[in-house]
């Protein structure tokens, strides 16, 4: 499987922002990618009001998204905002499929830490979210969610192959090596192939909590290898995925099959 990792600055336009994943899916055919991968928040970045630019999966902008998907032949997985019904929206990734088909995972972690508060603003999910990529099956994940471990297991134990990490990853002291080595840590939790992707760092960064991204998208494989790793700036990655490396190692690091429940005693 060849997967292009498209990392961006998002504006706070979404045209412009629906342009930009225009040209990374006309780039991703080119290299031959099945599936391309765009940031959290590709369709307007963090730190302004999200509310007015949300729109439901058939909007204007998922459905400018999905046209270029059926246009170019790949699959995309972008950061969108969705409305909740709460007056707050729900931090959504649009899936869509050259055919057509539209699939939505919400975020389910919210960044409720370093000073901001997502859920102030944003509805959580509560459904765990796969796809079909072409024969093979696709977890979807967004930014915080890279913190909690049993969700990638859980993906992995329906069936995930490869786990989607769109991101906009708040910067600060020791974030980057934050990012990195917690997807290396869920790809080896999993065993399965994390595809971490970032917003570029920001060209013109704002004071504030606002997670506007750091860059490093990266690639990881089953057994915690990196096999591509972006810089700071605007940036496409393409790397093959080699499906057959998942079952190697599930034979021979069988961390899923080795889990065991467990009590915990406490003294006195």
């Amino acid at each position: 499987m060849t997967v292009a990792l498209a990392q961006l600055e998002a504006t706070t336009d979404p045209a412009a922002n629906a342009a930009l994943v225009e040209d990374g899916l006309r780039r991703a055919a080119e290299a031959g990618a099945a599936l391309a991968v765009f940031p959290e928040a590709t369709m307007c970045r963090f730190g302004v009001p999200l509310g007015p630019v949300a729109e439901p999966l058939d909007g204007p902008w998922a459905t400018r998204v999905a046209d270029a998907a059926r246009a170019t032949g790949v699959h995309v997985v972008a950061g969108m905002f969705t409305p909740a019904a709460d007056g707050r929206v729900r931090n959504t990734l649009l899936s869509a499929a050259p055919d057509g088909t539209r699939t939505a995972y919400d975020k389910i972690h919210l960044f409720d830490a370093f000073g901001f508060a997502e859920s102030r603003t944003v509805e959580p999910g509560e459904r765990a979210v796969l796809i079909d990529v072409g024969g093979v099956t696709v977890g979807l994940s967004t930014c915080y969610d890279l913190r909690f471990p049993a969700l990638y297991q859980g993906l992995a134990d329906a069936g995930a192959q490869v786990i989607v990490t769109p991101a906009s990853w708040g910067d600060g002291p020791g974030k980057l090596d934050a990012f990195t080595t917690l997807a290396r840590a869920r790809a080896l939790d999993s065993t399965t192939y994390v595809v971490a992707v970032d917003q570029a760092r920001p060209s013109d960064p704002e004071p504030g909590p606002a997670p506007r991204g750091v860059g490093g998208s990266l690639a990881v494989g089953p057994d915690g290898a990196v096999l591509a790793s972006a810089g700071d700036g605007p940036e496409q990655l393409v790397v093959d995925l080699p499906l057959a490396r998942v079952d190697e190692v599930r034979a021979t690091l069988p961390v899923l099959a080795n889990r065991r429940a467990f009590t915990v005693a406490t003294q006195g």
